[in-house]
């Protein structure tokens, strides 16, 4: 299986994807740590990457303290495969096994990632940080998706 739950040694590799993203990038790569990754995936939350040919291509990460999504990325070269919607459904159905809370994410307007996560079934509730758009997503609703 090329999806599963992610480690700390994984770290490296997730760090490559996430600087290799074209849309949403980091202005400083300095801004997300190592040990932010590490906080997140073992005391805040959990991470999921998916890879091909033992390389890290994805990955997702939720925090169950501020009920959000931290992290989904995919590596420019596998965009358009399914990976980040994976990523996005073992995440969220992980999230909700632990809490039935309202989780949220924030991404930037006019990209590819505003668009997937309208499709996914995220609903618009405003505009958080510096000008992204603020997405909920709650228990009910992802209930009901997943149903399908």
């Amino acid at each position: 299986m090329n999806l599963r739950e992610a480690r700390v040694e994984d770290i490296p590799q997730i760090q490559v994807v996430r600087n290799a993203v074209k849309e949403n990038p980091l202005s400083d790569p300095n801004l997300v740590t190592d040990q932010d990754c590490d906080d997140f995936m073992t005391k805040r939350g959990k991470g999921w990457v998916y890879e091909v040919e033992g390389q890290i291509v994805g990955f997702s990460i939720v925090d169950l303290v501020d009920n959000n999504i931290w992290a989904l990325f995919v590596h420019p070269d596998h965009d358009k495969k399914g990976i980040g919607k994976q990523l996005h459904d073992i995440m969220l159905n992980w999230y909700f096994t632990q809490k039935e809370d309202t989780v949220w994410l924030g991404t930037a307007p006019g990209t590819r990632a505003e668009l997937f996560y309208r499709k996914a079934g995220w609903t618009e509730i405003g505009t958080h940080g510096k000008g992204e758009i603020k997405f909920e997503m709650p228990y009910e609703k992802w209930q009901a998706l997943v149903s399908v």
